[in-house]
Formats: C-alpha cells, structure tokens, sequence
C-alpha cells in the first residue's frame, strides 16, 4: 500500500508518518516543499492541475493530509486551511479518484460547547475565529469532494514533541527554563477554559485506522480524549511532572492561539470507535509525561 502523508514534517504529521512506517506492506511518501521530500507540492500556492501531475507520479492508495496552520495572520490561515484542502480534493479527482482521502480538521469548527455536553458530529459548527472557520471551510471542501474521504475532527493533541505554538509546549519550554528555581514564576493568561486534549499517538493512531480500514467511512469522525480538562489542571499537572516549585500566575485573558473565545470544548468519540475501533489509549498523566520526558532529551541533547 502506498500511503502519501503531507505536512510530515509537523507535530501531527510526524507522528502519523512515523506510525504509518511501522505498518507491514506499506511504503510511506512524504510529500512537501522541502527538497527532501518525495514528491514536492504546496497546498497553498500550487494550482490544482501543477498538483494534479504530482499526485499521479505518486500514484497514492491513500492520502493523509496533516497540513495545517494555527497561529498566524488569517490569510495564511485561509490559504493552508482552507484553500489546501480544496485544491488537493479537485487534484486527487483527476489523478487518483479512488485513493482515500484523511483529512484532519478540528474541533475548533463546533465553535463554544455548552458546559457539561459533548459534541457529536451532527451538531451544528460556530467556529468563534480565523483558525476554526477556515478549518470549517477545508471540511466542507473535503466532504463535499465526492471522494472516499473522512474528515478527523481532532482535540487538543498533547504528547511528545508538543511545539511551543501551543499550550503544552508553551508551558513544557518555560518550566524547563525555570529548572528548579523556587522563586520562579509562569506567568500565563486564563487558564479556566476546558478543553478535550488527546494523546498525539492516539491521533496518529486514528489516522492509520481512517487510512487502512476498508469501505465507506463516515464524513466526520471526532477524535478526542472524549472529556473536558480545565487547562488549568493540565498546566499544574504538567509542573508537578517537572517537580516545579514556583508560581503559576494567571494574567488577562486566554492566549489560545486557536479559539480564545471557546470556554468549554469536549467530543462525543463514539462513531470513531464503531466505525474504526479506535478509543484513546493514553491518559493525560501520561501524555503530559511523555511531552516532559521529550523535552527533557532534547535539551540534553542540544546541550552535549
């Protein structure tokens, strides 16, 4: 089976790359702007006929596409999230029409959750900013193709290699500055939001799942830890894991880069576990775990 993943060489995408190598039978590409890719294509500038001749030298059984921008300017947002998609929908309908499409999108699309529900697919989509409206409009783009594709709906992923553009990562860079300083403080916005994090592993795992199992799936399938966390726990979790003995300050608003609106975010997981068999894994004690331990090995290295 040949699987081409974009946007590997990102947090997700790394991940679902590297679970994806592991499958037997499978020869995974990866494709990209980078000169070290295998086959060289940009979703957000290419037209769809340049990617059109990409795809079929690739001759793809499936596609994953991991590309995705957070925080940035909304036309950067608008041409990676939104455009992307579209532009690799009407390309893989001209090269490689019965190739499976795995799109990941976000939660962010459902917009504010009502406090105490979880959100299934059905409902209705409120996305509160740039980032989840043009998430929305890849979506639609994706589902309305006519392709055999699904769109994951994923949380808030969390995990080894967790990038510094978001909370966790954020969080993980300023206490391995702290070290074990007593008097140390992290200072952040307000952390009383809940949120539906979700192991990234967990997330590579679905995508392997969206990708290999056989027949029509559905559109949509949320992808999260299937609860709501006050990110407040979270961040004092994480700081107990790095044994740290300072200050967590809160200060003004949430500095969410994707939905700073949203107060409580949490997905109804049961159609991806009876239409894939998957159900997260990892708890957040061990996710958090892992992001601290990743952490700790690359400074170590960085440091030799």
């Amino acid at each position: 089976m040949r699987i081409l993943v974009l946007g590997a060489t990102g947090y997700l995408g790394g991940h679902v790359a590297e679970r994806l190598r592991a499958l037997p039978g499978t020869r995974v590409l990866v494709g990209g702007r980078s000169t070290a890719v295998d086959v060289t294509l940009d979703l957000a500038s290419d037209r769809p006929r340049q990617l059109a001749q990409a795809l079929a030298s690739a001759a793809p059984d499936a596609v994953v596409n991991c590309a995705g921008a957070t925080g940035t300017d909304a036309v950067t947002l608008a041409e990676v999230n939104a455009r992307g998609p579209a532009v690799l929908c009407a390309a893989l309908l001209e090269a490689a029409p019965a190739a499976r499409l795995v799109h990941l999108g976000s939660a962010a699309e459902y917009g504010p959750g009502t406090p105490g529900r979880r959100v299934a697919e059905s409902a209705a989509t409120r996305p509160a900013g740039p980032y989840g409206a043009t998430k929305l409009a890849g979506t639609v783009a994706v589902t309305a193709s006519g392709l055999d594709a699904v769109v994951l709906r994923v949380g808030n992923p969390v995990g080894p290699g967790a990038p510094p553009t978001g909370l966790p990562g954020r969080v993980t860079a300023m206490l391995t500055d702290a070290g074990g300083d007593p008097d140390a403080a992290l200072r952040l916005g307000d952390l009383s939001a809940h949120r539906d994090f979700v192991d990234v592993r967990d997330v590579a795992r679905a995508a392997e799942l969206a990708a290999t199992t056989p027949g029509p799936l559905p559109p949509i399938l949320n992808i999260g830890g299937g609860e709501a966390v006050q990110v407040r726990d979270l961040v004092r979790t994480l700081a107990g894991v790095a044994g740290f003995r300072g200050r967590i300050v809160e200060e003004g608003a949430s500095d969410s880069a994707r939905s700073p609106q949203v107060s409580w975010q949490c997905s109804d997981i049961t159609a991806a576990r009876e239409a894939l068999g998957w159900r997260p894994s990892y708890p957040l004690d061990a996710s958090l775990a892992a992001l601290w331990a990743a952490g700790c090995r690359r400074e170590g290295a960085s440091a030799r």
